[in-house]
């Protein structure tokens, strides 16, 4: 395994389109990073620039401490995972794995047994001899990742590897891909859209936008503690609800976050842990509510100051929750990257104009569509932003 280094690295076409810039990211050795952002953000980029396949423009990309900016793809000792697959039809699922082996003299008994080996940790051992067309989606994905694998590169390099799966195959594969990349310790960078293989997935998590990184963390912190409205707008399923506010602080030392006909007690631990935020007395800011952040009064206690008023314009039983949608009377705000959040979000206008916000309720809620609903509001989980920057309100 080796360590996988980016200094300001850029990629602009010959078109003038610039993909990439002056990405820096230090990946560790046997660490799992997940690159995520919406398409187009330039991650696939990235990803081959890695691996030898996309020169770069401006930067310097080092493996295990070598430059490599010049180094071909073939002579990076890297092995790339890529969304297609791309195995050799004619071949068997042996011949497929141990194609880059036979490629190099590797001697048939160490190819037999490396096969084999790589065969029994993916759970391919009873379909060595068939073609892939005679394979599931999954099983197809595995032979990709036991050819990778069979090679011990330094760094395994994997491009959506999964978006061709359906959701519970996806599911299962990605417990694999973590169990694989657990047991083996290889320095690996995982490229995906979905957000949910990069919250599960990743010992750090860096966030694309218009070929910048916004943010670089752990998936805990990236939840909890969003840089900016677009980190906080693309990580969390349904995404954050995001309103025009008003902050301010009586005489009294209280301080609340009001938005058209409602208002929020924001309780002395947010201050404590936002002191940034008092600078915001008396002006406007963005509020930020997490769908997870509520749930149905009727079952949920809280302090004075904690809930909204409305009517469930959508209720979606998933199971697990229950997903309500109700109207805000308020002004919405949205991140820089429309086009995603527009396509994603639930938060959109209602008939009347109102804000569409979307909470995740206990499955023992009971409400119903066209009905009243008083909404709680773990106050202790708002998000605010400066609302010119974007920029997350805290220190």
């Amino acid at each position: 395994m080796a360590r996988i280094e980016l200094d300001r690295v850029s990629k602009v076409y010959p078109d003038g389109t610039r993909a990439v810039t002056e990405l820096s990211i230090d990946v560790e050795k046997g660490e799992f990073l997940v690159v995520v952002g919406p398409s187009g953000c330039g991650k696939t980029t990235a990803l081959r620039m890695i691996a030898g396949l996309e020169q770069i423009t401006d930067g310097t990309i080092r493996i295990g401490g070598e430059e490599v900016n010049g180094v071909p793809a073939r002579d990076r000792d890297v092995a790339m995972v890529f969304q297609s697959y791309a195995l050799y039809p004619h071949l068997s699922v042996f011949d497929n794995i141990a194609f880059g082996l036979t490629l190099r003299g590797t001697p048939r008994d160490v190819v037999d047994r490396r096969v084999r080996e790589v065969a029994d940790v993916l759970e391919l051992g009873e379909h060595l001899r068939r073609k892939p067309r005679h394979l599931s989606g999954g099983q197809r994905q595995r032979v990709a990742m036991g050819r990778a694998i069979v090679r011990e590169p330094r760094a395994f390099l994997m491009d959506e590897p999964l978006s061709n799966l359906d959701a519970k195959l996806r599911g299962q594969m990605r417990a694999q891909i973590a169990r694989i990349q657990r047991d083996l310790g290889v320095t690996t960078v995982y490229v995906t859209h979905d957000q949910t293989e990069a919250m599960t997935l990743g010992d750090r998590v860096a966030v694309l936008r218009a070929g910048v990184l916004q943010q670089i963390a752990s998936p805990q912190v990236l939840y909890d503690e969003p840089v900016d409205m677009s980190v906080a707008g693309f990580i969390g399923s349904p995404p954050m609800n995001m309103v025009a506010a008003r902050f301010d602080i009586d005489d009294a030392g209280e301080a609340a976050v009001s938005f058209g006909s409602h208002r929020l007690a924001v309780p002395e631990y947010v201050l404590r842990r936002r002191p940034a935020l008092r600078d915001y007395r008396g002006h406007d800011l963005v509020l930020g509510i997490r769908p997870e952040s509520m749930e149905d009064a009727a079952i949920a206690d809280g302090p004075e100051g904690s809930t909204i008023d409305s009517v469930a314009d959508l209720v979606e039983a998933m199971g697990a929750d229950v997903q309500v949608h109700f109207p805000v009377a308020a002004e919405a705000v949205r991140t820089e990257d429309r086009e995603t959040l527009d396509r994603d979000s639930g938060q959109v206008r209602s008939a009347t104009g109102d804000t569409l916000f979307i909470g995740r309720f206990s499955p023992r809620s009971r409400i119903f569509e066209g009905k009243p609903v008083t909404v709680r509001v773990d106050t202790e989980a708002l998000h605010f932003f400066d609302r010119d920057t974007g920029r997350s309100i805290r220190r």
